[in-house]
């Protein structure tokens, strides 16, 4: 990660702060994205709060900015998004839209900016966040993972469009990730079985890094012991 430029979005959460405090122990340059107006604090980083990623203009002007502020761009890790467990019957017909546009629309707006910076690194990475619960929905989870389906199949096309330009595109599939959220949800489950997210970060940032350029168009499953 020495001296790599990282954006992260969805970079003020659990997840996207363990990758973002992680990546700059390790040497990167990191940009935060968010859509919130306040994140973590971390040494050296651009801090860019209140960026709505589902509109292409601010997605578009965000990413020029990291790349503006640090003189290149090397990796992109999609981590923004967003979870609704509902049935069909008896949920909102506006949760399947909306988690399309939190889940598909962000990464894909987010990665369509940062392509051109990309194709100019010695080593380009996009990193997508899908889910392992996409793999088979069980009940509730219809409208989410159809979402993380559609991100599954933006890393796989991004992929093959991006081969020849030195850019791998890969996703992590995680399943439950151990959050306060999710253990307030879950009381009774055991969180040791789940997914830190250090080690998802890890994951990730092994994607981003130049030693996964042998890896491309993955969806690798980090699903801990679920």
């Amino acid at each position: 990660m020495a001296g790599r430029v990282l954006a992260i979005t969805g970079a003020f959460g659990v997840l996207g702060s363990a990758v973002a405090k992680a990546a700059a122990e390790q040497g990167a340059r990191v940009a935060l994205i968010d859509f919130a107006k306040d994140g973590p604090t971390v040494d050296g980083a651009l801090i860019l709060g209140g960026v709505d990623l589902t509109d292409a203009v601010q997605a578009g002007a965000a990413i020029d900015a990291v790349a503006d502020h640090f003189g290149g761009l090397d990796a992109l890790l999609n981590i923004a998004g967003g979870f609704a467990w509902q049935t069909l019957g008896d949920g909102p017909i506006d949760t399947w839209p909306a988690l399309y546009r939190l889940n598909v629309l962000t990464a894909a707006n987010a990665s369509r900016s940062a392509i051109p910076h990309l194709k100019r690194s010695a080593a380009g990475r996009i990193v997508n966040v899908g889910a392992n619960a996409a793999l088979k929905a069980s009940l509730g989870m219809g409208a989410y993972a159809a979402s993380k389906a559609g991100v599954h199949a933006l890393t796989q096309s991004l992929a093959e469009e991006l081969k020849g330009d030195n850019v791998t595109v890969n996703a992590v599939l995680p399943s439950i990730l151990d959050t306060p959220a999710n253990r307030a949800e879950m009381p009774n489950d055991d969180p040791a079985k789940w997914v830190s997210p250090a080690d998802l970060a890890a994951a990730m940032l092994f994607l981003a890094g130049e030693a996964s350029s042998a890896i491309t168009g993955a969806l690798i499953p980090v699903t801990g012991r679920v």
